[in-house]
């Protein structure tokens, strides 16, 4: 049976999400979510996790090039720690440099400029971040 897992890509305005599968490795991006000062809406994450029903949950945590964190860092961990808390998932961190960056590469090669939103970016780094998980971890 193919294990089930969602990820975040965490942002103080916007969470991006995808969900992915450990037998093809692959992601597919979902909705993202607008946030206030950090904080989603719990009850729309509680929705997907009823939905998926995910294996473990991964969450990017931003960190700046040469590896020191950032002050989102912070935000990202405890964001990542709710999420265990609330829902008693295994939570899985990882390093998220660059998923960004890749994403808006990927979606202008494929769609050109107007597909460059920025929930939609999110939603795309969560996916670029969790088929580099799925390779490496499953």
């Amino acid at each position: 049976m193919p294990n089930c897992f969602i990820a975040f890509d965490f942002g103080m305005k916007r969470v991006g999400i995808a969900v992915g599968q450990s037998i093809t490795k692959t992601a597919t991006p979902l909705e993202f979510l607008s946030v206030k000062d950090g904080i989603p809406n719990w009850d729309i994450i509680k929705q997907l996790i009823e939905k998926w029903q995910p294996d473990a949950l991964i969450v990017g945590i931003p960190l700046n090039m040469d590896g020191s964190e950032q002050d989102i860092t912070f935000s990202a961990r405890k964001f990542s720690n709710r999420l265990y808390e609330r829902f008693k998932i295994p939570v899985k961190t990882v390093d998220e440099r660059l998923t960004t960056v890749e994403a808006r590469s990927q979606l202008f090669t494929e769609k050109g400029y107007k597909a460059l939103k920025k929930g939609i970016i999110d939603s795309m780094a969560a996916k670029i971040m969790l088929e580099d998980w799925l390779r490496n971890n499953t």
